[in-house]
């Protein structure tokens, strides 16, 4: 597995090149056939409330990206942080691929039918699907840079669209450390979206025509 650290605004020592070394290794155990090890490190700006160094850290292939990003007083400690969200997240993927092995896999229609119970899926409640079908769901722009300023900051984003089952949704959610996940499901070809609710329970939000 390769290891790469680039830093932004922050000098990258050898010390902390071997420290993020030292780590990889236990990440290549847990996951052998990853390929790339990435470590980004910026500084905070001055601007910014908080004083310290961010951390982000992403895990490559094959199979689904896993990310990771926290922020602390130092480098040594936003990695730190982040590298124990990014072992969270490999355990949580492994303990979700074993429960599979030994249930096997779920078709949607017989998920649907036992209301989504057997894949820890909730489907969202009829109101919120018809406000989301109807456009009745408030959109709310991001203020331009010259308005006056507020703490409330809304970034956009534009992603291939993929074609997965719910459960794959599900995994790809918690790779990433996101709250939700936005795909096309594979089956039924409608725009979906997964979102993380209690526990192990997670909510799926549809779109009809």
């Amino acid at each position: 597995m390769d290891v790469h650290i680039r830093g932004k605004n922050v000098g990258i020592t050898d010390r902390f090149e071997s420290y993020v070394g030292t780590k990889s290794e236990k990440v290549a155990g847990l996951l052998p056939k990853a390929q790339k090890f990435e470590v980004r490190v910026s500084r905070m700006s001055d601007r910014s409330p908080q004083n310290g160094d961010v951390v982000e850290i992403t895990l490559i292939g094959p199979g689904p990206v896993i990310r990771a990003e926290s922020a602390g007083g130092d480098k040594y400690t936003a990695f730190d942080m982040a590298y124990g969200r990014v072992l969270e997240r490999i355990r949580r993927m492994k303990d979700r691929r074993a429960d599979r092995r030994g249930r096997g896999r779920t078709s949607l229609g017989d998920a649907a039918s036992a209301g989504f119970e057997m894949v820890d899926v909730t489907p969202a409640p009829l109101e919120v699907l018809e406000a989301v079908a109807t456009g009745a769901v408030p959109i709310v722009a991001a203020a331009a840079e010259e308005e006056q300023y507020s703490p409330v900051v809304i970034r956009s984003k534009e992603f291939p669209a993929e074609r997965l089952a719910i459960e794959d949704a599900v995994d790809q959610m918690e790779l990433v450390g996101h709250d939700f996940f936005l795909f096309i499901e594979d089956e039924s070809g409608k725009p979906s979206v997964v979102y993380r609710r209690k526990g192990w329970n997670y909510g799926v939000i549809s779109l009809t025509d």
